[in-house]
């Protein structure tokens, strides 16, 4: 395994053509011959930060097979850089490539947290959990220069609202504060991202985000403090991080997660010959065994696109996975469970404080 892909710190190595663009722009070999000769760089893999001004903030999930019925997203494109992540496609949505623009263009929502507040402050609203980073990580690199997702928290504890979150980065330990105020009326839950123990792993698959020990630290810290931790699996990669299963479930239990959850790697659309790409430049020594153990699951393809197969896999490999984390979650979860949220306290506080008539 090469943990030094050809484009450091980026997870996909290519930019694929828009869909919906008729052009496409290539990099020909004769610039990058000339690049060479002149000893510049071709390409200058630097992050951009566009400001977008979104109408609305908060959606709604109509797929049964999610397991969230609202999300909002404060970030579009994410600089983690994850190679099979399933967002990569709504990225040609904004006008930009799957791959490294991806990486690259991040579209900020400075405006989410007056969206949000004029949202659930609606007379018609019913309060319902909504899960921050339903496509995107809410806690990327952006967040610790914007603080988008840290006002959104200010505003789920002023309507006393309950809100998910999901992420793998430890800068979600900078909220603790608030936190720990929305675990007192039962009003948060937190879903952390640990697809490996593996450090060597970690790098090469989720480049720019947080290490595993920050990772299983915040695990630890969160459920210290009364935070209730769910530890997402997701995916599970055959011959990647598929033996990692129990090891993994152990651990995470160890450190105080409540429940465990898992995906088996689907690559849709563009993500497809993004990780095809990718793991041929990166791991040429297992590439095609690894592709093919992947459309094993999908019924002989990447893509699988089926509602209640699509996240579960199906085939001999798929249920091998599925039976070992079924086996995990007995031995290591078996007295555990994520608590439903408070949903009964938003209406007295919709006017942003508790009515006194």
């Amino acid at each position: 395994m090469d943990p030094n892909p050809t484009l450091k710190g980026r997870g996909a190595q290519i930019n694929v053509p828009n869909r919906f663009f008729e052009l496409s722009h290539d990099i020909r070999d004769d610039f990058l011959e000339y690049c060479a000769k002149e000893g510049e760089s071709a390409d200058k893999n630097k992050t951009l930060f566009l400001d977008v001004f979104p109408k609305t903030i908060v959606n709604k999930v109509k797929s049964p097979d999610v397991g969230m019925g609202y999300s909002m997203n404060m970030y579009q494109g994410c600089e983690h850089g994850c190679i099979y992540c399933y967002a990569r496609n709504t990225h040609e949505f904004w006008g930009y490539s799957a791959g490294l623009d991806f990486e690259r263009r991040i579209l900020v929502k400075k405006e989410a947290p007056l969206l949000l507040e004029k949202f659930i402050k609606r007379k018609s609203w019913e309060a319902h959990p909504i899960v921050m980073s339903g496509n995107t990580d809410c806690y990327q690199p952006a967040e610790k220069q914007y603080e988008i997702t840290r006002r959104c928290l200010e505003v789920f504890l002023k309507y006393k609202h309950p809100v998910g979150i999901i992420t793998k980065n430890a800068l979600i330990l900078r909220d603790l504060d608030l936190l720990k105020e929305l675990a007192k009326d039962n009003l948060i839950t937190v879903n952390i991202s640990v697809t490996s123990l593996s450090e060597d792993t970690r790098r090469v698959l989720e480049p720019r985000t947080a290490t595993i020990k920050k990772r299983l630290e915040t695990v630890k810290v969160l459920s210290e403090h009364g935070i209730p931790v769910n530890v997402m699996m997701a995916p599970i990669i055959p011959s990647i991080n598929s033996h990692e299963v129990l090891a993994l479930a152990k651990k995470v239990s160890e450190l105080g997660a409540l429940s465990m959850g898992h995906t088996i790697v689907r690559l849709n659309g563009a993500i497809g010959e993004i990780f095809t790409d990718w793991i041929k430049k990166t791991m040429p020594d297992r590439a095609d065994k690894v592709l093919n153990q992947i459309e094993s699951c999908h019924g002989g393809s990447l893509n699988d696109s089926r509602i209640g197969t699509r996240m579960r896999g199906e085939g001999e490999i798929a249920k091998q996975i599925n039976d070992m984390v079924k086996l995990a979650k007995l031995k290591y979860f078996k007295n555990k469970s994520m608590p439903k949220l408070n949903t009964s306290l938003h209406e007295q506080y919709k006017d942003g404080q508790l009515k006194l008539f």
